[in-house]
């Protein structure tokens, strides 16, 4: 078994086991917020085929956890100004961080003090920000939570006001923090999808009409295959999107629609059942849906393909 195996099948068994552990004890037992961290900041120095294994492994799970803004943004961001403190923070499970993206927020720094308004943030207890060319940490003025679709990944608008901050490096990595954040998103959406077929599967092989299982009907067979088929093409998307920011950009907008598409045919499998809240196949529609906003709609990976690679739309 390789190493992104073994990394993938711990986090699952872990939250197997344990699906109300909180980011730390996912940290100290599993090693999952110091997975991009470098050994020499206390971390496992891992690379992208681990994150996307991980990844997956949270996505199907429809993890809590502030996977995606921490181990994966902020440790990015922390990485390439050598915020050896911030991440051995991170690293050590003691702290979850978010990242605010240059275009995100409406911010001003001058003086080495920060006010605006940031919406629809990851929650996390660190804010990095992009703002003035700069990457700095602040400390937000106010924290307000949204209602939001999918209460499993929490969304905040932060304030500032004329809040000190503290610089961290110039703005180089940005395009490098989202391309990866795009990444991973796409193998949570993978193994979210995978998820969902799983579901339909077993659903189908047990519920009985007419006489025989659902999954003996020529209708359902092709909605499954149509569906396996979505996942499995993600699921190489996804494997690619780490190395270079176009890859990233087929992978938001292919296995954003896959995992919409997954959800919504394991909802139309399950029947009646399938829009219960007893049943989960609801989380991950909804899920599905809140991610399909998270970096962007299918359309703006698809605009920004088409720049990188024609010139325009």
């Amino acid at each position: 078994m390789s190493l992104p195996e073994e990394l993938g099948a711990l986090v699952r068994e872990h939250l197997a086991a344990r699906p109300g552990a909180s980011w730390a004890e996912l940290a100290r037992d599993v090693g999952v917020a110091g997975l991009l961290v470098p050994e020499e900041h206390g971390g496992a120095g891992c690379g992208p085929a681990e994150l996307a294994a991980v990844a997956e492994e949270m996505g199907g799970a429809l993890s809590p956890h502030p996977f995606l803004q921490t181990a994966v943004m902020a440790v990015t961001a922390a990485t390439a100004c050598g915020a050896a403190d911030l991440l051995k923070a991170v690293a050590d499970g003691g702290v979850s961080a978010t990242v605010v993206l240059p275009g995100e927020a409406e911010l001003r720094l001058a003086g080495g003090r920060l006010s605006g308004v940031a919406p629809y943030v990851m929650a996390g207890e660190l804010v990095l920000l992009y703002a003035g060319g700069q990457l700095v940490e602040a400390v937000p003025t106010r924290r307000e939570a949204y209602l939001t679709m999918d209460e499993s990944r929490p969304l905040e608008r932060l304030t500032f006001e004329d809040v000190p901050v503290r610089r961290l490096g110039d703005d180089t990595s940005a395009g490098r923090v989202r391309d990866l954040g795009i990444a991973a998103l796409a193998a949570e959406q993978v193994g979210g999808a995978q998820r969902c077929l799983d579901m339909a599967v077993a659903y189908a092989r047990t519920r009985v009409q007419f006489g025989r299982p659902i999954g003996a009907f020529q209708a359902v067979k092709h909605k499954l295959a149509d569906v396996l088929l979505l996942v499995e093409s993600a699921r190489s998307a996804a494997r690619a999107a780490a190395d270079h920011g176009v890859a990233a950009a087929v992978a938001g907008s292919y296995c954003t629609e896959a995992y919409l598409a997954a959800a919504g045919e394991n909802i139309q499998i399950h029947g009646g059942i399938g829009i219960t809240w007893e049943h989960p196949a609801h989380r991950y529609f909804k899920r599905a849906t809140s991610d399909a906003q998270l970096f962007g709609p299918p359309q703006a990976h698809r605009a920004r393909l088409a720049e990188v690679v024609f010139g325009g739309p």
